[in-house]
């Protein structure tokens, strides 16, 4: 391919047809229209429903048997792996420990009437975890939000108090002052949700049983009744019997794949968590994610086995695993698997009904620090089912949805959804961890009013959301493992395309925050914001130049990138003249002469300081760069202090690539941070101090 000198002017008209692209409201995708239309028909929102509803119906207490065995959704997700034929079907496991478990609980008013208050029969989620044996019979005692103050003036010793603030902190100050237990009916959403109860505990679950006592939850419905009865002074005696124990468990995580043709070409693995702990259950969090990524892979391997789709060039992979904890091990294990993953796709939290919780389904991308084109492959199907499942006049004129993903048994809602900046918390952090550097988005419903409550249950999901989610989450699979050199092009303009909108986005927030500049802080402000045009430049080429994994010894792939990496300079050029443009006239109008500004001698010190990460950063895989920080030398650290702690150091150590200066990630840190600044000189001592450690040279 012959490349040819793109001028100026038309790269300006390129900038300005790109930013211009959002405003197409035609439905689009990467993959053909007959494979789209295969995977919305295999996708079944129903089949997903069903999984949730075996696995989360209802909040249950885990029977004993099971932390000998396999827990009930390991043998449940395994046994429908080899029922659908999924090949590599198999349950690591990991040591676990000890954890906390209910056995029985009741709570009794026995005067001035006899009535039952509470049942860890009826409903698990009144017994906090944590709580030890006991059978008192005692007055209850109202302490309000249970302050230090209200519970010394309450009178606590030898009572049970009823509060309405946090039960861990209370029951930590009342059985101080001799309480004998805690009633709660704390909950974060108690107008919205008046019956869900926190699960939660009231202490560490294995924490010393002789300061721990015991504490129920009650909705606030019925929390706020016996609230009233205390405050009118009534006298309520109760007898409460709590019985637990702690029991050993493993970790279990349950594993497939859908093999590619070329196993040496690269993975995409999705992960969702089948435990949170094992005392609570959630229908959406994240027992949804569970049901959705085993009904993509069983649609995946049907259309594979029917011939309706080709075998992918790239295996796809599927891990179950308890959050964090089981994701780690599992990771450590396979660090082979790791080097060869390209991606990976977490879900979490997908099945709620959005309109009833007010939600939207969001997909959270990687940091700068993991740059990687499965943001814009994701977005492309959020985008093609949010067209699709929308009325609009400028989509379908007076019909309805033009391309209707619905299930027959769930809503017939729009769909809503967004594209948000990268949250952790949970276990895509595993893969983005600068130890493992997959790069992980999530997917997730939020707001969620039954998150970490009682009331996440079946019902609470919406077979049309799974359906929708299953689709999005098999085709960005099938695209990146299916791709070829043709494949791998859409998907390099398709970053492109949204690159110029992401760095006119950055353009115009530094254009507000230059607005709000003084004469005395306006270098500082201005340097900063400019940065933030400047490392969306970086980012966006830096994402460009991973769909090179996609297509190897190319004649044409690699000028054809290297003309759409030149396009994104020029977004950023002409970007960066908007904005000089306004911040010089708002200098101007401050009295300073311009944007002159020369960069300090930090600054100048901070452009020559290139470090790029060494082996020992992967060598052990998930956090086990930690090792060797931890064994630095103390004198290092007070040579060279870091004295903002709010500093993304995981982020810090994944932009040491060895093509940004100290400069650069201070500025790429920047341009991530919702408010402030990042410290320079603290930026510097930290790359010393991960040279020091071995973590990186320069």
């Amino acid at each position: 391919m012959k490349i040819k000198k793109i001028t100026a002017s038309i790269l300006t008209l390129l900038f300005l047809t790109l930013t211009s692209a959002g405003q197409n409201s035609t439905p689009r995708t990467l993959l053909p229209e007959n494979i789209i239309d295969e995977l919305i028909g295999e996708a079944s929102g129903e089949r997903a429903m069903n999984h949730i509803y075996e696995m989360a119906a209802y909040i249950h207490d885990r029977p004993a048997s099971e932390y000998s065995g396999y827990f009930f959704e390991t043998q449940y997700v395994l046994d429908r792996l080899k029922e659908y034929g999924l090949e590599g079907a198999v349950v690591n496991k990991y040591p676990g420990g000890t954890t906390w478990d209910g056995v029985k609980a009741t709570l009794w008013e026995i005067s001035p009437g006899k009535s039952k208050i509470a049942d860890y029969g009826d409903l698990p989620a009144v017994l906090a975890s944590g709580s030890t044996n006991a059978d008192v019979t005692a007055e209850l005692v109202w302490v309000g939000e249970g302050r230090q103050e209200d519970i010394e003036k309450a009178g606590v010793e030898g009572k049970i108090a009823v509060t309405s603030g946090n039960i861990a902190m209370v029951h930590s100050l009342a059985v101080a002052k001799g309480a004998l237990g805690v009633i709660s009916y704390d909950s974060p959403r108690p107008l919205q949700v008046p019956l869900a109860i926190p699960i939660s505990g009231i202490g560490g679950r294995r924490g010393s049983e002789t300061t721990l006592k015991f504490g129920f939850f009650l909705p606030p419905r019925e929390g706020i009744l016996l609230r009233d009865r205390l405050m009118g002074r009534e006298k309520i005696i109760v007898h409460a019997v709590v019985q637990t124990q702690n029991l050993e468990y493993d970790m279990e995580v349950p594993s497939c794949i859908i093999k590619g043709i070329d196993p040496a070409a690269g993975e995409v693995i999705f992960s969702a968590h089948l435990f949170e702990g094992y005392v609570k259950m959630g229908a959406n969090d994240d027992l949804s994610g569970c049901a959705a990524i085993l009904e993509i892979a069983r649609m995946i391997n049907t259309m594979i086995n029917e011939g309706r789709i080709e075998r992918p060039k790239r295996t796809i992979r599927f891990i179950w695993a308890p959050e964090f904890s089981g994701t780690g091990p599992w990771v450590v294990e396979n660090k082979e698997i790791m080097k060869n993953t390209l991606c990976n796709i977490n879900l979490d939290m997908v099945g709620l009904w959005l309109l009833k919780s007010q939600s939207f389904l969001c997909m959270h991308r990687t940091t700068y620090g993991n740059p990687h084109y499965i943001n814009d492959v994701m977005e492309n199907y959020y985008n093609f089912v949010g067209l699709g499942n929308r009325a609009g006049l400028a989509v379908s004129g007076r019909g309805g949805f033009v391309k209707r993903i619905v299930s027959p048994t769930g809503s017939d809602d729009p769909f809503y959804y967004a594209i948000d900046d990268h949250y952790g918390s949970s276990d895509h952090e595993v893969f983005n961890d600068w130890g493992v550097q997959v790069p992980g988005i999530m997917m997730i419903t939020w707001p969620d009013l039954y998150y970490h409550t009682s009331q996440d249950i079946a019902d609470k999901c919406d077979p049309t959301e799974l359906k929708r989610v299953c689709f999005i989450g098999a085709a960005a699979a099938y695209t990146i493992a299916s791709a070829d050199e043709s494949l791998a092009s859409k998907i390099a303009g398709e970053v492109t395309g949204n690159a110029s909108g992401r760095i006119g986005k950055q353009m115009e927030r530094a254009m507000d925050e230059i607005e709000k500049a003084k004469k005395e802080d306006f270098e500082t402000l201005y340097k900063r914001t400019k940065g933030f045009i400047e490392a969306a430049v970086k980012n966006e080429k830096a994402t460009l130049a991973t769909i090179s994994e996609l297509v190897a010894n190319s004649a044409n792939f690699n000028p054809y990138l290297l003309n759409l990496t030149t396009s994104i300079d020029a977004s950023g050029k002409a970007s960066i003249i908007a904005f000089d443009s306004y911040a010089d006239t708002k200098a101007k109008s401050l009295g300073l002469p311009g944007i002159s500004f020369k960069p300090t001698d930090l600054e100048t010190k901070a452009k020559t300081i290139l470090p790029k990460m060494t082996s020992l950063v992967t060598e052990k895989s998930y956090r086990g760069y930690a090792e060797a920080l931890s064994k630095l030398d103390p004198k290092i650290k007070e040579k060279f202090p870091v004295n903002d702690r709010r500093m993304d150091t995981q982020e810090l150590g994944r932009l040491c690539n060895g093509k940004n200066s100290a400069l650069d990630i201070k500025k790429l840190l920047d341009t991530q941070l919702q408010q402030g600044e990042t410290n320079l000189q603290d930026v510097i001592n930290y790359i010393y101090n991960l040279k020091e450690a071995g973590l990186v040279t320069l």
